[in-house]
């Protein structure tokens, strides 16, 4: 009986995120505390120390609640209605932007999950963090002319949103979905113009369990996110990707673009407070603009330099790996050649011949990769041309093209897409490095590389200016790795 118990508080999902949650909320909180305290003259800053209560506060509760659902697993191998329901307190803690308790909440107080579920949560989280960011442009001297309105459609898109919460929690199973819900799903798809991709994934996961009669086609579809929604790290490293990417697109609405390039030499370097949340830089910038116009950057170049190595070395790869003689010799040589110049290197000459700017960083971080993508694709397709179905493909007299691109490829791609996944964290790097060398996009243009450049000259003074952008690309290199190694695990079927 006893093994038993210890057997569930092993396996509990729940406990394990519980866990998780507080440990990662004490580790802001100390941060917090830490930056709480001005050293040198001995006083605390209010807004940093109000905010670093507030994480306290539900840090502790966090670890009663996880001390409560220890002791409900191993006395009855379950975690108790009324314990789940502590859950609504902490569901408070979205106030004081804590996304690792507030993701606990959701999760603790409702006992079975669908990824529909997981989907409208973090959905809603998006929708509630680019209200928040946009909303500290209030403080601004002025706005863009198109601010409140965007606030506006925002507001009413977060309405909607918490309307399909409730619905999915309720009307939502694992195998099915009622019809009406079709619309809803069209108006997900809709609204996820705003880039809040958890829109468009509850949408088409709707549109799947209402329109599809293939159970097991459902079935695929849940173990596949059901596998990335349990893991911790990559449902958080995918929340701040989905952030980063929706905050790209909404800026241009809610933020000003000449608060960012404009110099303002009458607020040099002025410390952060509410209308400069993140201080400004030698040349009067908000640095709180620059990093988030920065982030649209990082995103597009990253992913640009990602898909075109990804599109030109899987279709090399797949020729290479399906004509094994004369062909594979060629591209594979060829491709040799080009693997054994560094990428760095070859970016940095590239970048000296064409001239600095955002199509030559995606160019120049484009070609160093194709040799790894071609490598990747031709050991899939090696391995996939032996299957039953290609020979019954060649048998019915398909051309070759039609067996590489319509066979072959499409049962190719998993570690493919884990890899891009895994890469666009070393792109972002890449750009942010050869921007911070003066390689990079134009040096007016705000970009993590060209933001850390100038802070680096002030990190005894004002080390905010290094620090801020320095945390944002750690935490959307870390992101991409962390989404990387919970979609590696999601198409490995030797995962439980």
């Amino acid at each position: 009986m006893i093994s038993n118990q210890k057997h569930a508080l092993k396996l509990s999902r729940d406990y394990t995120q519980a866990n998780f949650a507080w440990i990662l909320s004490l580790i802001v909180t100390l941060f917090l505390l830490v930056n709480s305290i001005n050293f040198k003259e001995g006083t605390l800053k209010g807004a940093v120390f109000t905010v670093f209560l507030a994480y306290f506060v539900f840090t502790v509760f966090q670890l009663f609640l996880a001390w409560k659902m220890k002791r409900d697993l191993l006395k009855t191998g379950e975690i108790q209605s009324k314990t789940r329901k502590l859950g609504y307190i902490q569901l408070l803690s979205i106030l004081s932007a804590n996304i690792f308790i507030a993701s606990f909440a959701f999760n603790i107080i409702k006992k079975k999950k669908t990824p529909e579920y997981t989907f409208a949560v973090y959905m809603l989280f998006t929708q509630i963090f680019i209200l928040a960011i946009s909303s500290l442009n209030l403080f601004k001297p002025y706005v863009t002319d198109t601010f409140l309105p965007a606030m506006g459609i925002l507001i009413g898109i977060m309405i909607f949103q918490v309307i399909t919460l409730v619905l999915v929690s309720k009307h939502v199973q694992d195998d099915s979905a009622p019809s009406w819900m079709m619309t809803i799903a069209i108006l997900l798809i809709i609204t996820s113009l705003t880039g809040n991709i958890f829109n468009l994934l509850l949408g088409i996961s709707l549109i799947i369990k209402v329109r599809s009669h293939d159970q097991s086609r459902i079935m695929k579809w849940n173990t596949m996110w059901n596998k990335i929604t349990r893991n911790s790290t990559a449902i958080l490293g995918m929340f701040f990707i989905i952030l980063m990417f929706s905050l790209s697109v909404c800026s241009k609405f809610t933020f000003d673009y000449d608060m960012a390039v404009e110099n303002n030499y009458g607020e040099l370097l002025q410390k952060p407070s509410l209308e400069h949340p993140f201080g400004t830089d030698n040349f009067g910038r908000d640095l709180f603009s620059r990093i988030v116009f920065g982030a649209r950057i990082s995103l597009i170049v990253g992913f640009a330099s990602t898909i075109i190595p990804v599109i030109i070395g899987g279709f090399l790869g797949a020729l290479a790996g399906y004509y094994t003689k004369r062909a594979d010799n060629v591209i594979m040589r060829i491709l040799d050649i080009l693997y054994a110049i560094p990428g760095i290197l070859l970016a940095i000459a590239i970048i000296a011949a064409f001239g600095a700017n955002t199509m030559n960083l995606i160019l120049a971080l484009s070609v160093g990769s194709i040799p790894t993508y071609a490598r990747t694709m031709r050991a899939n397709v090696l391995m996939v041309s032996n299957y039953e179905f290609v020979d019954s493909a060649r048998a019915l007299g398909s051309s070759d093209l039609s067996i590489i691109f319509k066979q072959i490829v499409p049962n190719s791609l998993a570690p493919m897409i884990v890899k891009a996944t895994l890469t666009i964290g070393g792109a972002v790097i890449a750009t942010s490095s050869l921007s911070f060398l003066g390689l990079g996009v134009e040096p007016h243009i705000p970009e993590w590389g060209n933001i850390l450049k100038i802070g680096s000259t002030y990190l005894e003074s004002h080390s905010y200016l290094a620090v801020i952008p320095g945390l944002a690309i750690i935490g959307l290199v870390l992101s991409f790795n962390f989404l990387g190694d919970g979609l590696r695990d999601a198409f490995d079927p030797r995962m439980d």
